[in-house]
């Protein structure tokens, strides 16, 4: 009994002294992350004061005509605010006051390194994948068979996709990604057609309006199949050159990169953008039937906004192509020549201890 209580001692005092070094690493641990939190604040109050003095000149310049120090001049702010850019996204950011303040609280949900981005960003796109094969399944199960408990099962699955969906984008909106306001708004109101599809009542406009919905469905998931196959290639391709943000993202028939290559995608993205539109006529013109409730005529206003906003949004971006590809050869340029620098520094210290090595040798 004895020997038990000796080896038990034993153990506790080398229990005891692992955890006096980790009272130690705990201390520092907590000494670096204020010292983290620190230097973020700073950072961001420095990155804010460039893009006021940046902004300021670039309203300066525009009454100037332009000359070889002007186009100069112009240039180097295009490279400022893309090098601000790539600081910014190391930095978390705050929640923003729709869904993760609401919802989750004000807490951080930033990811500290590229790879938790990266990996998160993907999961988000898989989630949106499945979900849509999820919705394919229905439609096709509910296109060959009126099921009305099946029918209020499925709207209830579309709310809660649009709901989720709505709280990761805002988490990849934290981590750096730049989607469009509209794609965020579009998923609102998702959810707000979803919960108006889930209590219309069982009358005839719903039977008369049901087959035009489970289409639109079923060709919504084709299409995001098309997005998500396109992007599984094209986005290690892009990430590969340097070329792409880690969260730039998918957002229902868009991608904010897609131009390259866009010509195979852009008739299936705008067919879908007429079932929209057609959707919204339908419902029009069924909003006039005596049994019509008034679900229906909201359904006709936001299958409208769905049509206008997408095609607005996604010619809209159009016009910046030019500039965004002169930012994108910037980087990669940006990219090149830290890779030249590294390889060059590298190299050096390579070459000292050949010589360091040649020299214990001699003597």
């Amino acid at each position: 009994m004895s020997k038990v209580i000796e080896s038990v001692c034993d153990e506790w005092e080398e229990l005891q002294e692992d955890y006096k070094q980790l009272e130690i690493n705990n201390a520092a641990y907590l000494k670096k992350v204020e010292e983290l939190t620190k230097l973020q604040d700073i950072c961001r109050k420095h990155i804010a004061h460039q893009k006021y003095r940046l902004n300021i000149m670039q309203k300066n310049l525009k009454g100037i005509s332009e000359d070889k120090n002007t186009k100069q001049m112009k240039e180097n702010i295009m490279k400022r605010e893309v090098e601000l850019q790539y600081m910014e996204q190391s930095l978390p950011k705050k929640s923003d006051r729709y869904m993760l303040k609401l919802i989750l609280g004000d807490i951080d949900v930033s990811f500290f390194t590229k790879e938790n981005k990266f990996r998160y960003k993907e999961d988000y796109e898989t989630f949106k994948l499945i979900s849509h094969c999820v919705a394919f399944t229905f439609s096709l199960i509910l296109y060959f068979y009126e099921f009305r408990p099946l029918e209020k099962f499925f709207m209830g699955f579309l709310v809660w996709y649009y709901c989720t969906i709505s709280i990761r984008e805002s988490i990849l909106k934290v981590n750096g990604s730049r989607i469009k306001g509209w794609w965020r708004i579009h998923h609102l109101l998702s959810i707000v057609s979803s919960g108006l599809l889930l209590v219309w009542p069982y009358n005839e406009p719903w039977k008369l309006f049901r087959k035009h919905f489970i289409n639109y469905t079923i060709y919504s998931a084709f299409i995001q199949y098309l997005q998500f196959k396109y992007q599984k290639g094209t986005l290690y391709r892009l990430k590969a050159l340097g070329e792409m943000q880690n969260m730039d993202i998918t957002a229902e028939g868009f991608h904010s990169w897609m131009w390259r290559g866009l010509t195979f995608l852009l008739p299936f993205l705008f067919i879908g953008y007429i079932f929209q539109l057609s959707n919204a006529i339908i419902l029009f013109n069924l909003s006039y039937l005596p049994e019509a409730s008034w679900e229906v005529t909201c359904l006709s206003l936001i299958f409208l906004t769905f049509f206008l906003g997408n095609s607005y949004t996604t010619l809209g971006v159009i016009p910046m192509k030019t500039k965004k590809n002169m930012l994108i050869r910037y980087k990669i340029l940006r990219s090149k020549v830290y890779d030249a620098i590294s390889e060059t520094v590298m190299g050096s210290h390579r070459d000292d201890e050949v010589i360091v090595k040649e020299s214990s040798k001699d003597s």
